[in-house]
């Protein structure tokens, strides 16, 4: 059974583990997320995550097998993208940080986080959907356009304290 909550402080192990899996398939070239396992995300990052109240899992049969963090908070960057739908910040909802343990892909796991994602939005009030992605990952590029999103721009950044990072912004309207 498929069980989304709020991450708490027993679950930063867990969330831990994917983030280290991840980048362990980064760097043995199986997956191309362009993260980077001494900068971003670390250990750090899930519990920053939980304190903030913002980072979500889900569990399957009593074990983490994907997070993300699903808040309001629009990175910097988004300032210069041409978004389609000119929202006001309260509308607008935004997943940070969507990670599926390896072993667990193929399980659509990533669809139904989104799907989560956006009844949350909808629950908070928020018809605008924002995300992004590096533009490397075509995996999650071609997840995010089946599942409705539009790629409104790619702009180069330092992001998330990764250097020369093509960042492609989505967006969606519920």
């Amino acid at each position: 059974m498929l069980e989304f909550r709020k991450a708490t402080e027993q679950d930063i192990d867990g969330v831990a583990v994917i983030y280290d899996a991840v980048h362990t398939e980064e760097e043995n070239g199986r997956t191309t997320t362009g993260w980077r396992r001494e900068i971003y995300p670390l250990r750090e990052t899930a519990v920053q995550g939980v304190k903030d109240g913002d980072l979500f899992v889900l569990e399957v049969d009593g074990k983490v097998a994907a997070t993300a963090k699903i808040n309001q908070e629009q990175v910097p960057i988004y300032a210069d993208g041409e978004w389609e739908y000119p929202a006001e910040p309260s509308e607008v909802m935004v997943l940070h940080t969507l990670a599926v343990l390896p072993s667990e892909m193929g399980k659509s796991y990533g669809p139904a986080f989104v799907d989560y994602y956006e009844k949350y939005a909808l629950q908070h009030g928020c018809p605008y959907l924002r995300m992004d992605t590096n533009e490397r990952n075509v995996k999650a590029r071609k997840l995010y356009k089946k599942l409705g999103y539009k790629e409104i721009g790619i702009l180069p950044c330092k992001f998330n304290g990764i250097p020369g990072v093509n960042l492609v912004l989505l967006e969606k309207k519920l």
